[in-house]
C-alpha cells in the first residue's frame, strides 16, 4: 500500500541562507531511492524556516528501507545540522473509507 511521509523541519536561523540548497541536495538521493514516487517541499508562508518535506512511497516497506539506509554512514544526510530541533516524521497510508 502506498505511503506518504511528512518530515516537519525547523531550520536554524544561521543556516537559513544555505538550507534550500542543502535540502535539495539531500532530496536528490531521496528521489533516486527505489520506491520513491516523488518528493515535494512545502515552506510555511508565515515562517520560511518551517519546512515540511512530503515524500510519496510505493509501500511502507520501501519507506522503511529508505529510513534504514539514512541511518547508515553511507546514507547519512547531515540534515540535523541544519535544524534547531529534531525533525518530526509522520507516515500515512491512503484509505478510501474510514
Amino acid at each position: 500500500m502506498a505511503t506518504t511521509a511528512l518530515l516537519d523541519l525547523h531550520v536554524r536561523g544561521d543556516r537559513a541562507a544555505d538550507a534550500p540548497k542543502v535540502i535539495e541536495a539531500i532530496l536528490r538521493d531521496t528521489r533516486a531511492f527505489e520506491g520513491c514516487l516523488g518528493v515535494e517541499v512545502l515552506v510555511d508562508v508565515e515562517d520560511s524556516a518551517h519546512v515540511t518535506v512530503v515524500e510519496h512511497w510505493r509501500s511502507l516497506d520501501r519507506d522503511d528501507a529508505y529510513r534504514a539506509w539514512r541511518a547508515t554512514p553511507e546514507g547519512a544526510s547531515g540534515l540535523g545540522d541544519l535544524l534547531d530541533r529534531p525533525a518530526v516524521l509522520s507516515r500515512y497510508t491512503t484509505r478510501t473509507t474510514l
